[in-house]
């Protein structure tokens, strides 16, 4: 989403870390192309003003002066504003209220909002344990409550019966009604949408409103709608008064300027945001964590909780075992392949180190994306059981019948053994080390070194010393304690004196063979990589 304004920022940036000092006409010059990359990203004129006096104003004075590294100081106020026109701190869905808590999701026709209430659903039913029921309301696009009852039954949340000929307000009083008797905790209202604006709408919403009490009120917008979303807003907040917003398709090539103007438009605070179509598709609005990402810094704690969620820690541990052991085979290369893709997939997990964005091209040069992914995945599993535990076994035309059921070719199916191979002879000399594999270390390092990328990253991305340094951090061990600690870590790294990033990562080192040799200095579990997955991280003593 942000990818374009990320580029802009960051050379804008690096142009004021690189000088010893900086003077007036420096920062103006920086700043004056700082509002020029806002405004090509969509971002609204007042708000564009807003944030560049506010940093011109702490920017230009004696204490950025008086610093041994100025142009970094600009960084921080520059990241600082940033948090600070998104929000300060991230604001959850509230659900401290009488029970039923009804929450009303508006917005117009095509921003999402049946998908979002049944994703909402989901969310608070898994992670919050809640009872939530789903209510249709929109009686005029055709097949819009089968809709909402078909998501009901995927995700597994109740949704109120169809009765057809009731009016959508009527549809609002009895499904309050029915949460009611049915003991539900929550009950989300999912009004009609317009291709516009009108007055019928709003006069609609604002019956609804009348008839259910709702605690939460959320605008549904679809941030590539660009600046009309801001409008969007305010005409929203002014007739219903919306308590909060949910981006939709914020996973898109939009230039992201509209999510950066609603919060600051209309005051009110962006609580999630949609990040894809599946069901789990759904994240919570971090502010710093937004700004990190625009500012090239990464977002390893976003990182951190992904790999909580996707990842089964027991899993974990009995890979890393059999890792240990030297055992290896194409089954196990699936696992991990398909532990990538629930974790995003190479760009999602890329999208969150710190400075990785800057090798995307290369990466993609070197055809290393999810769509390789997809084809070894498909290889493996046109293979027969036999064939994956023993690879040895694949000749021709055995390769001939698998490349016809993936629909690829024999030298795909010889890359991906050879990959195969190189990853297996690391796990059995890390084995013999008394060092655990651990999960995405050892595929993570077989795919930069036989994709080309060995040298481009020593230890390729996952050896021993490469980018990702072991995987995830061990999931079985983490408790609330040490990912605040993680998260502090991330923090003081977001901000500190190192050439190549934005903002830089303290310490001097780094992530062996990027820009500025970065490190992710403390984070536990490896010699400045993240830390690991299995039981037994690379880097810890035994």
């Amino acid at each position: 989403m942000f990818e374009s304004l990320q580029e802009r920022l960051g050379s804008i940036l690096n142009g004021l870390t690189g000088r010893g000092a900086l003077s007036e006409a420096d920062v103006s010059a920086a700043l004056r192309e700082v509002r020029r990359a806002l405004l090509e990203a969509d971002v609204a004129l007042e708000v564009v003003r807003s944030f560049t006096d506010k940093v011109r104003e702490k920017a230009v004075g004696a204490a950025v002066l008086k610093s041994i590294k100025p142009g970094q100081m600009v960084v921080k106020i520059v990241h600082d504003e940033l948090v600070g026109m998104l929000g300060a701190e991230g604001v959850a869905i509230d659900l401290n209220a009488p029970a039923p808590v009804v929450i009303m999701m508006v917005g117009l026709q095509g921003s999402g909002k049946t998908t979002t209430s049944a994703k909402i659903a989901k969310r608070l039913t898994e992670r919050q344990n809640k009872k939530v029921l789903m209510a249709s309301l929109d009686t005029r696009r055709p097949a819009a409550q089968e809709q909402l009852r078909q998501l009901g039954e995927q995700v597994k949340v109740a949704t109120l019966p169809i009765v057809e000929g009731q009016t959508p307000v009527d549809i609002a009083r009895r499904a309050v009604q029915a949460a009611k008797l049915g003991g539900h905790d929550v009950v989300i209202l999912d009004t009609a949408g317009r291709t516009h604006i009108d007055e019928p709408l709003m006069v609609e919403m604002a019956d609804i409103k009348k008839v259910s009490s709702p605690h939460e009120i959320l605008l549904v917008a679809d941030s590539l709608t660009g600046q009309d979303a801001v409008n969007l807003a305010k005409s929203f907040d002014e007739r219903v008064g919306i308590t909060g917003l949910v981006l939709t398709r914020m996973d898109g090539d939009g230039r992201g300027g509209a999510s950066l103007s609603m919060r600051a438009v209309t005051g009110k605070p962006i609580k999630l945001i949609g990040t894809g179509e599946k069901m789990d598709g759904l994240e919570e609005f971090h502010p710093k964590r937004i700004a990190d990402r625009i500012l090239g810094m990464g977002d390893i704690i976003s990182l951190v909780e992904k790999a909580a969620e996707n990842i089964d820690a027991d899993q974990a541990a009995a890979m890393a075992k059999k890792m240990q052991s030297g055992k290896f085979d194409l089954n196990d290369l699936a696992g991990q392949l398909q532990q990538m893709s629930k974790m995003g997939g190479m760009g999602g997990i890329m999208g969150m180190m710190p400075g990785m964005g800057k090798m995307k091209d290369q990466m993609a040069a070197a055809g290393l994306d999810d769509k390789m992914f997809g084809r070894q995945l498909a290889i493996i599993s046109s293979m027969t059981k036999a064939e994956r535990a023993n690879p040895d076994i694949l000749k021709h035309s055995r390769k001939k019948r698998i490349a016809a059921g993936s629909g690829t070719d024999a030298a795909e199916i010889n890359k991906l053994l050879k990959m195969h191979r190189g990853m297996a002879d690391m796990m059995k000399a890390m084995g013999g080390k008394g060092k655990g594999g651990g999960l995405m270390r050892g595929m993570m390092g077989g795919l930069a070194q036989k994709m080309g990328l060995g040298g481009m990253m020593p230890g390729g991305m996952g050896g021993p010393g490469g980018m990702m340094g072991g995987g995830m951090p061990d999931l079985s061990r983490m408790d609330p304690k040490q990912l605040e600690a993680l998260q502090k870590q991330a923090q003081a790294a977001g901000l500190g004196g190192m050439k190549g990033l934005p903002g830089g990562l303290p310490g001097g080192g780094g992530l062996p063979g990027l820009p500025g040799g970065m490190k992710l200095p403390g984070l536990p579990g490896s010699g400045g990589g993240l830390p690991m997955l299995g039981k037994n991280a690379p880097g810890k003593k035994k």
